[in-house]
């Protein structure tokens, strides 16, 4: 064999490597695909569902999505949806709130507080056909709130003039380079009184009180467990275990059934497309930029409009 043909021999013999590679990688992609599309993100066989709610709610909770496939797959026989958070945008607590009554059509859901479960993250539970808390759980803090600062001062004492140029008045207000005019802040108070108005009537109609009782309890003060009890909050102080039991007696689901966690497959699906991609990008000799690039990646979006969310320490909220 002359020095060509090995050369040769060896330049197909990578190649044949290389795409030996991106087949296993796209193999990985396909199944773990499948996996997702399929729903079987909570394991396999009969089961009560765990969804979780935790931390700041963004516009779009991913516990949306999770609702809606545990409410249709047939193995899964209750859900219990676990509950640690302040609150966040208020059009996602409305968005859960909808996603667990769709899913309450189907299959009975309990939602449990830990920690911390107020404001829009309260919006969530009322939506459950049962609701427990810790004793000394935080919840309540029913309202909503619209903030924003101004700069005026500020730039002026910089010397920077702000020009605007809009097609009415209240075009774009509130904004912060200007202080508001008493026209604006009316736009305002009126948008969050509309929110406020229904989220107060949820409140009345979830929890079966009057209107009148329901306002005295929605001023924005928060309660624990066992004082949300007494007026009407939630139905019971416990958590899973006080869940499971309910679940048993109320609505013959068998407490021995598996508590399966329910989770966006970011572990499964992108966890593997991920190490997938980092298999070709070592391959091509891209590895370095490959992590460079996942780490500028941004945990958190901003959220504009209304929000839901009680401004207190987190760290009273609860671990796992």
């Amino acid at each position: 064999m002359d020095t060509e043909d090995l050369i040769e021999r060896r330049r197909l013999r990578r190649r044949a490597s290389f795409w030996r590679v991106v087949a296993f990688v796209v193999a990985i992609v396909a199944v773990a695909f499948f996996v997702r599309q399929s729903g079987v993100v909570g394991g396999s066989g009969d089961q009560i569902a765990r969804i979780s709610v935790e931390g700041f709610i963004p516009t779009r909770p991913d516990a949306v999505d999770l609702l809606k496939q545990a409410a249709d797959t047939d193995s899964v026989k209750a859900i219990i949806l676990r509950i640690d958070s302040p609150g966040g945008a208020a059009s996602g607590g409305e968005a859960l709130y909808k996603a667990v009554r769709d899913a309450a059509q189907k299959k009975p859901v309990v939602a449990t507080i830990e920690g911390l479960g107020a404001s829009a993250a309260y919006m969530t539970a009322i939506g459950a056909d049962h609701i427990l808390a810790r004793e000394t759980a935080l919840t309540g803090s029913i309202g909503v709130i619209l903030q924003f600062a101004t700069v005026q001062d500020l730039l002026e004492k910089l010397g920077v003039n702000y020009v605007e140029v809009k097609s009415s008045p209240l075009k774009g207000e509130p904004t912060p380079f200007e202080t508001p005019s008493p026209e604006a802040l009316a736009m305002v108070q009126s948008v969050i009184d509309s929110s406020y108005d229904w989220f107060v009537g949820l409140v009345a109609e979830r929890r079966n009180l009057q209107p009148d009782a329901a306002r005295r309890l929605s001023d924005g003060s928060i309660f624990t467990g066992r004082q949300a009890v007494e007026n009407g909050l939630i139905d019971a102080v416990g958590g899973e275990d006080e869940a499971k039991a309910w679940l048993s007696a109320e609505r013959n689901v068998s407490a021995d059934l598996p508590l399966n966690d329910w989770e966006k497959d970011e572990g499964t699906f992108s966890g593997l497309t991920s190490a997938g991609a980092a298999v070709v990008m070592k391959a091509l000799g891209l590895e370095d930029q490959f992590q460079a690039l996942l780490g500028t990646l941004p945990q958190r979006l901003a959220v504009d409009g209304l929000v839901s969310v009680w401004q207190g320490n987190s760290s009273i909220r609860s671990g796992r």
